[in-house]
């Protein structure tokens, strides 16, 4: 074990029992290179971040030129910063929201509390509706709409009146009444294991809330952006969200979140009381600057054409496996991809197997079974092409 190792496991506080620890010394591209000198492809893409790729060149200029202006000078949203201000302009330009405007935070789960405050106080509501086996992060009112019981029951009392429904089933819908404030989805549940929806859901879904005038809040921090082959996962479905919650591939590596709606719902964090959201490194000028050259790189590469493309390669061979028996199931769209094992055992031997072949892959949180695939969208055909086939050549391994 090395000395880096050892101080990780003592000075880090753990998330888990058993941490991969990988030592890393450096990044590019789809590759990850170790302090062992070996490389490793990354399959992960620090689940769902890294959409250009570790340190892309056009991404990295642009941190530089920000450095060279600027860092943090005031509370978000006090004094024009040309980074946030250049990106959220970007940003609702191509939202599925009408007359977007963007709120700036430092994570996912700061949006997602950030949303759900705008829809209780725009809607004058107070309940919550969320689905089971759903992931919108870890604070205290995000974890009150994360629909895995024995994750929030630790931490109880949490915010009243949320209630789950099962994800995918349109008859439950009938459950959401004109006492919801919002109601909060995931397009594809990514940590419940990769599930994607019945075509009829998320459409009878938007036509619930449209008939009980409750927000409808979709969820993309790891599904927007082009990750599912398309720039915005709802459009598979052809919805449009109230309310949008983005993070993850949104800072271009950086940390960055945002929550953004009509500015007539936005406006309600300004008044009655003012200062009803506030935050002080969220959209954070160097965190605007890398995500704003990684989207406009992503529309000139067309990346979520790209993934759609090699989305649609990947699934067809994985699904090999599946007629095989190797593995359970495989699904997904663009390159979020799933791997169902046999069972939780299958999958461990699985993601031991690749990572001997230096191929980084990991399971869905809320679902041990599954591995979940959410490579660089820059990554290279024949890159990916050489992951799959030393990951099917582990899984028929992994299944004896």
């Amino acid at each position: 074990m090395g000395a880096l190792r050892d101080e990780f496991l003592r000075y880090l506080a753990r998330t888990s029992a058993a941490p991969d620890g990988l030592e890393v010394r450096s990044a590019e591209g789809a590759w990850i290179k170790g302090a062992d000198g070996k490389r490793y492809l990354d399959l992960l893409g620090g689940i769902g971040v890294c959409n250009t790729g570790h340190r892309h060149p056009q991404v990295i200029d642009a941190i530089r030129a920000q450095l060279n202006r600027h860092l943090h000078v005031m509370v978000w949203g006090e004094y024009a910063q040309e980074a946030p201000v250049g990106y959220a302009k970007l940003i609702s330009e191509h939202a599925p929201v009408a007359d977007a405007r963007v709120y700036f935070t430092n994570s996912g789960a700061e949006a997602v509390e950030g949303a759900l405050k705008v829809a209780r106080k725009a809607t004058g509501r107070k309940r919550i509706v969320a689905f089971e086996k759903s992931y919108h992060g870890d604070t205290l009112g995000a974890l009150s709409v994360l629909g895995v019981p024995a994750l929030r029951e630790p931490f109880e009392p949490l915010i009243p009146e949320v209630i789950f429904l099962p994800f995918g089933d349109s008859a439950a819908l009938s459950r959401i009444t004109k006492e919801a404030a919002g109601v909060i989805v995931e397009p594809i549940q990514a940590e419940g294991g990769v599930r994607v929806p019945p075509d009829d859901f998320l459409p009878a879904l938007r036509n619930r809330c449209d008939e009980t005038g409750s927000l409808l809040i979709l969820d993309e921090v790891q599904t927007g952006l082009g990750r599912t082959g398309i720039l915005w996962a709802g459009d598979h479905w052809g919805i449009k969200p109230d309310l949008l919650v983005l993070a993850k591939a949104l800072g271009g590596g950086l940390p960055l979140g945002a929550f953004l709606g009509t500015s007539r719902l936005m406006d309600t964090l300004a008044k009655d009381p003012p200062f009803s959201h506030l935050t002080t490194f969220g959209g954070h000028p160097v965190s605007c600057a890398a995500g704003k050259a990684a989207l406009e790189l992503s529309f000139s590469l067309d990346l979520p054409a790209r993934a759609a493309k090699l989305g649609a390669i990947a699934l067809e061979r994985l699904e090999g496996l599946a007629k095989k028996g190797t593995v359970a199931a495989v699904r997904g769209k663009g390159l979020l991809l799933g791997i169902e094992c046999q069972s939780a055992e299958q999958a461990e031997r699985l993601v031991r197997a690749c990572r001997a072949k230096n191929i980084l892959v990991g399971t869905a949180l809320h679902d041990e079974t599954v591995l979940r695939i959410t490579p660089p969208l820059v990554i290279r055909e024949k890159d990916f092409a050489y992951g799959l086939g030393l990951l099917a050549t582990a899984a028929g391994k992994a299944a004896k």
